[in-house]
């Protein structure tokens, strides 16, 4: 095969994995029954009118199961961080002494653990979508490779099916992470 095509192959497994990636880092951005710092990773904090991550404001600690202790480095932010927790979708009332924040997360509803199931299927479907429009792309590619006489219909088709089988094994990959999502979610 032409180094064309490697080339390809190549940078489709590379976006393939990072959107597997950007999937499991939304999977973690859902609640479940324990505490977990990651729940905050998309939470924004308006710092000094700058929109910034509260993971760059603020170190986290799990002393219990269900709650998270959120120490801001700059106490002046501890209003805003505050409102952002209260604004999240993350369905949380943090308390405050002035030095840290508490937020015990309170017991999933059967109801709420529903919702987040269907949350983490929304989020794998992104996902393959994801991999199916790189998939398209690198076939546009080829398409274009053999078009031009760049490379052999035969080396063509076999590319093909190498990146079917990229496809369906990162498909794969994205079903087995929501798996295991919704198992945890399921667990009481």
């Amino acid at each position: 095969m032409s180094e064309d095509i490697d080339m390809i192959l190549l940078e489709a497994t590379e976006k393939m994995d990072k959107a597997i990636e950007v999937t499991r880092e939304d999977f973690g951005t859902i609640r479940t029954g324990r505490a977990n710092a990651s729940m905050f990773n998309k939470i924004s904090v308006d710092y000094y009118g700058t929109a910034t991550p509260l993971n760059q404001l603020a170190s986290f600690q799990v002393p219990e199961a269900r709650m998270i202790v959120i120490s801001p480095y700059d106490k002046g932010a501890m209003p805003a961080v505050e409102k952002a927790l209260r604004d999240s979708d993350l369905g949380i009332n943090p308390n405050t002494d002035g030095v840290i924040i508490r937020v015990v997360l309170p017991e999933l509803t059967e109801e709420r653990r529903k919702e987040y199931i269907k949350q983490a299927r929304a989020k794998a479907e992104d996902g393959r979508v994801a991999i199916r429009n790189i998939r398209r792309h690198a076939k546009e590619a080829l398409d274009k490779l053999q078009k031009d006489g760049d490379a052999g219909e035969d080396d063509v088709r076999r590319a093909e099916k190498q990146l079917d089988d990229l496809t369906h094994k990162h498909v794969e990959h994205v079903d087995e992470v929501l798996g295991h999502k919704e198992a945890e979610l399921l667990e009481v």
